[in-house]
């Protein structure tokens, strides 16, 4: 009877860590996820000017974007990859969050990463009706 209160406890005890430290890392991947997609729109405003002012073309400056991304990474705090491709800024953050109960049982932290994509496009122009 001992030995099967011992593993009913062990196993309510990795469950209750599985869901405290579940829910740590979810949120640790929503956080990243927006830092993620908030350099990359921060990065999708290096605009080309002068080609926009020559022929109005949205073409991004890919030294400037990957610049502005990881301004705004460091000004968040993580840090992240950032890549151009054409006109597509690509941040890709992981982050590592510390477990709590699953420590007990030797997961120490879980590591998550989360991407973000922006491009340039133009406003709405037209007045709605």
């Amino acid at each position: 009877m001992t030995a099967f209160l011992v593993g009913l406890a062990a196993s309510l005890l990795a469950l209750a860590g599985l869901v405290l430290d579940g829910g740590l890392a979810l949120a640790t991947k929503v956080q990243a996820a927006g830092a993620a997609e908030a350099a990359a729109r921060a990065g999708a405003q290096a605009i080309d000017l002068a080609t926009y002012r020559s022929d109005s073309r949205l073409q991004l400056e890919p030294a400037e974007a990957v610049q502005k991304a990881r301004a705004h990474l460091s000004a968040a705090g993580v840090d992240g990859k950032v890549s151009v491709s054409g006109n597509t800024v690509t941040v890709v953050v992981t982050a590592s969050q510390r477990t709590q109960l699953l420590d007990l049982v030797g997961i120490s932290s879980i590591e998550v990463q989360a991407t973000g994509h922006a491009s340039p496009h133009r406003s709405v122009t037209t007045s709605g009706p």
